[in-house]
């Protein structure tokens, strides 16, 4: 089984969502939340210039009751200023060009697309308990103004076992072509796998930034396309109300909290389980606590770090 999707996606996808139809964003001249399209540049998002987010995850089950087994990482900021990615017709989303004859530095900053980083990493229990250390990173590039998915990049390292990985969401071709690697073994040919693009906006990692620009109300319903891996998943999502206030790093806050059923027969995971989310009910949306509950146990994911505006 695979130990790294089940936990990284049980956290992650819990946060898979591009607005549904109603949902206003707090983006300016937003044609469609849904895909994030936007005529105007965005207002300052509650992640910029800078963010870390550090959290820890607990498992439990039966007589074992909280033993620390992973840390999640993930940081929001800009990619190089020397480079733009360009995300139009006539330039497949993919293309990387050189920013020429900028007028400024802080030009430059504007148009560099965005960078969202995700890292994880195995504790000692974690090893006696499923037998296994594991190391997980990804790195996705997001078109500034309109917030769609350019390109995402992975690292998977599970003991002795090593992938890459590289999906390029490509919008003139209406395409997403996800290319696997075993560095290990460089003869091996590589895994690519295809899909149509179609309203796909984000990957796993993009849609918990893209989500955190939003207004979530409970009662809402709605369905996600999710992209992983080159395929494309539609999940359903609820909205629901909490009377009491949670307790978190950042004090006793009202939230919201939102389930995802990603658990099930051609879900993202083929899996019994169930999956919360609790998010602050403000402007930032920070998503401060997860739970997934499963056959393997409980696994409770709390925010633990947070680091603003680490570079200028």
């Amino acid at each position: 089984m695979n130990w790294r999707r089940s936990l990284l996606s049980a956290f992650i996808v819990l946060t898979f969502a591009y607005a549904p139809e109603g949902l206003a964003a707090d983006v300016a001249a937003t044609d469609d939340p849904r895909t994030g399209d936007a005529a105007t540049t965005p207002a300052r998002r509650p992640f910029e210039p800078s963010e870390e987010l550090i959290y820890e995850a607990e498992f439990s089950k039966l007589l074992l009751r909280g033993i620390n087994i992973a840390e999640f990482k993930f940081t929001a900021g800009r990619a190089p200023a020397a480079s733009v990615v360009k995300a139009t017709d006539a330039a497949p989303a993919a293309n990387v060009v050189k920013t020429a004859n900028a007028s400024s530095a802080s030009n430059e900053a504007a148009a560099a697309p965005l960078l969202f980083t995700g890292d994880i990493v195995s504790r000692g229990w974690f090893r006696k308990i499923f037998g296994i250390n594991f190391h997980y990173h990804v790195e996705s590039t997001v078109e500034s103004k309109s917030f769609q998915i350019l390109r995402t990049t992975k690292l998977d390292e599970q003991g002795k076992r090593v992938r890459t990985s590289e999906a390029v969401f490509d919008r003139a071709a209406d395409k997403i072509t996800w290319t696997e690697l075993d560095p290990n073994n460089p003869a091996r040919p590589p895994r690519v796998v295809s899909s149509p693009l179609a309203d796909t906006s984000h990957d796993i990692i993009t849609a918990i930034y893209f989500l955190r620009t939003q207004k979530l109300t409970p009662g809402q319903t709605f369905e996600l396309s999710i992209s992983d891996s080159g395929a494309v998943y539609r999940v359903p999502v609820k909205v629901l109300a909490e009377k009491k206030r949670l307790k978190s790093i950042v004090g006793r806050v009202a939230v919201v909290r939102v389930e995802i059923e990603i658990f099930g027969k051609g879900r993202l995971i083929e899996e019994n389980g169930r999956m919360s989310l609790w998010m602050t009910n403000d402007e930032r949306h920070l998503p401060v606590r997860a739970r997934i509950d499963s056959d393997l146990g409980t696994l409770d994911i709390n925010l633990k770090s947070i680091n603003k505006n680490m570079r200028p």
